[in-house]
């Protein structure tokens, strides 16, 4: 947090993305309070550059010379066995780096940092999932010093997350970048679909790919997120100390991008009630390249649909569309093109796309003639956008940068690691137990530690030797407007004689009073090793559910090494994703399909929006194998399935034969 005495005593720093050199040069000749990137593990963006140690070090002494911050995201998923890798790494960039905080999602880097003595501030990323004000506290009791908060919330929960948020804890937003159409840690599309792990940094969007609605729908971008930019509403956050920070999204964009939105937010943030300087800011953040901007749900009162398949959801500034003459593809921009400027030809799911840079200055309404490459030739009518660019300006004041760089004395950054993590003792185990999951009571007879998602119609209308049997599910996510609902549902149910809470977010402990009640962490905790396993003991957990997303080798070394019992899904239902939003158009319980065939269906269940594949996950024939690793409870989640939606005769094993990456 800054101090200015021009700005009432407050003002909130301005972080930067950086997803390579040139990006952090914008970001620092922008005058960026801080500056947050990823190393070339363990981070949420592993489709963008990142950093070696001895760059980053070099580049954060630069960074301390002028007076910024640097904030390293190791903000993965942790995988039995990586625990020593990320150790290591962590080691050594405490060590030789000096970053000024640490962004983390898994609980795991929080005990990791602990043991190598790391000095920074750490910070909870958005992925950990922290919707509602209870859990700050909690969060700030397992040593965090920072809530990144998620971006679906409204100006009204904001603050009434700030107004919840304990001494010594504070709180960042994003204001500006790319939304995905899932909560942020509540996502497994790109997972479930092919191994590649949002949760693990490498998503590869299947949500903005084309989606068919009927047999003679040619596809629309029915889950395409716009991107956001509070810009003028950042207002009001100004009377908000403990929103400490406003985050701008963008760690694979490019340098232009990185300068002109801190840039934007520096005269809305500093001139709140100049109104050139609001339309010189609305400018510059039209000129920074990015998608389509909207409020989405910030404005409680005036919410807007960030889904618009009718809108361009690109990234970038359109240039016009792909001509050709003889099948050679060529483009006439709308706009003058300089050297170095980077193009993206199509999207990414069309065949022919591709990125390619500008070699030489083509006019307003010039020729350029678009150069083949691996597969297929753009083809006419595919849009053309400037994703990058590099104005004299800009590359005049990231020169400057380079020379102060040059010139400052080398950071230390030699030397390795050799950190070894203090792993936790595992617990003895014993016996299986196969739990079926219900939204409705099942037929006849109850049988124990039948599981339940908790709804008041169901708690309120079972008898209490019934109620005892239960195991009682809280959902996912619960939002600030929700949290004194579900607290008098726990305590609800908690009447009811309930023995066993299976909380599906950390945080959800804070709405469980102390008593004689068992706490298991549920599968959408994303608990994936010991560590992590270790870090809910402390909090009073007595087991675990594990991720679903492991392969099967992780899955059948883990209960070995953890100090809990373990659970996780054998089959059922389970989510690509969770969102609060409905895209424009969409119909819940039918079906909308990919071009590959993969089809999905939407349910909404309370605030939020399910998105189920239309074939389920089953590992029903490893459960001997599971059993035998440990495992003691295996569950499978019901759903009730709409009319309108036929399953695909196939089932899904998941990541169990793959290398979850």
């Amino acid at each position: 947090m800054n101090t200015n005495n021009n700005a009432e005593a407050f003002v909130p720093e301005i972080m930067a993305p950086a997803g390579g050199r040139e990006s952090f040069l914008a970001a620092m000749a922008a005058g960026a309070d801080a500056v947050y990137l990823g190393l070339k593990h363990f981070s949420a963006r592993m489709q963008a550059n990142n950093f070696s140690i001895s760059e980053l070090a070099r580049l954060t002494h630069l960074a301390h010379d002028q007076g910024s911050k640097v904030y390293v995201a190791m903000n993965t998923l942790v995988k039995p066995g990586d625990e020593d890798a990320a150790g290591r790494l962590l080691d050594r960039a405490a060590r030789l780096v000096h970053p000024d905080a640490l962004i983390v999602q898994d609980p795991a880097m929080l005990l990791l940092a602990r043991q190598v003595g790391f000095q920074g501030e750490l910070h909870l990323s958005t992925l950990a999932n922290i919707t509602h004000p209870a859990g700050l506290a909690m969060a700030h009791d397992m040593g965090a010093d920072r809530v990144v908060i998620p971006r679906e919330l409204n100006l009204d929960e904001v603050r009434q997350m700030t107004e919840a948020c304990p001494e010594g804890l504070d709180l960042e937003i994003f204001v500006h970048g790319a939304l995905c159409y899932s909560i942020s840690g509540r996502c497994w599309w790109s997972s479930y679909m092919g191994g590649k792990s949002g949760l693990r940094g490498r998503c590869v969007q299947p949500c903005r790919r084309l989606y068919r609605h009927g047999r003679d729908d040619q596809g629309r971008r029915a889950f395409s997120c716009m991107d956001l930019s509070l810009d003028v509403l950042t207002k009001p956050l100004l009377q908000m100390p403990k929103v400490s920070a406003w985050k701008i999204e963008g760690r694979k964009k490019g340098p232009h991008y990185v300068y002109y939105t801190v840039k934007a937010y520096q005269l809305l943030r500093d001139h709140p009630k100049d109104a050139q300087a609001k339309k010189d800011a609305l400018s510059l953040l039209e000129q920074a390249l990015g998608r389509p901007g909207t409020h989405s749900v910030f404005l409680p009162q005036r919410t807007f649909t960030p889904v618009q398949p009718d809108k361009d959801t690109g990234s970038g500034l359109f240039l016009g569309p792909v001509r050709t003459q003889n099948r050679k593809p060529y483009l006439k921009p709308r706009q003058e093109l300089l050297p170095g400027d980077l193009l993206r030809v199509g999207y990414e799911d069309e065949a022919g796309h591709r990125v390619l840079p500008v070699r030489k200055r083509v006019p307003k309404g010039g020729r350029l003639d678009l150069p083949g490459g691996r597969g297929p030739s753009a083809t006419a009518g595919m849009r053309v956008f400037l994703i990058d660019r590099r104005e004299p300006g800009l590359m005049h004041a990231m020169r400057d940068q380079e020379k102060r760089l040059a010139g400052a004395d080398d950071a230390d950054s030699a030397g390795g690691s050799s950190f070894v993590p203090t792993m936790p003792r595992p617990v003895k185990l014993s016996g299986s137990r196969h739990i079926s999951l219900f939204r409705t009571p099942p037929k006849g007879k109850v049988r124990s530690e039948t599981g339940l998602w908790l709804e008041d119609r169901l708690v309120s209308n079972l008898p209490k030797p019934l109620g005892r049997k239960i195991w009682w599910w809280l959902p996912p996510v619960i939002w600030p407007n929700e949290e004194p609902r579900w607290k008098e549902l726990v305590q609800m149910a908690l009447d009811k004689g309930a023995r066993t809470l299976v909380l599906n977010a950390p945080w959800q402990r804070a709405l469980v009073p102390d008593g004689d009640v068992r706490l298991l962490a549920g599968p959408f905790c994303n608990i994936a090793n010991a560590m992590a396993v270790q870090v809910l003991a402390e909090q009073g957990f007595s087991g675990a559910f594990v991720s679903p997303e492991l392969s099967g080798e992780e899955f059948l070394r883990l209960p070995a090494e953890s100090p809990l019992p373990l659970g996780m899904v054998l089959k059922g239902s389970w989510p690509l994703g969770i969102s609060r939003v409905l895209g424009q158009g969409v119909k819940p319980g039918e079906t909308y399909s990919s071009p590959k065939g993969e089809g999905c269906w939407v349910k909404p269940l309370g605030q939020n929006y399910w998105v189920y594949p239309d074939w389920e996950l089953d590992l029903s024939s490893e459960s001997k194998a599971l059993e035998r690793a440990g495992y003691a409870w295996l569950v499978d989640m019901r759903e009730n399935w709409p009319k309108k939606v036929r399953a695909a005769q196939r089932t899904s094993k998941f990541n169990w034969h793959l290398k979850l990456l």
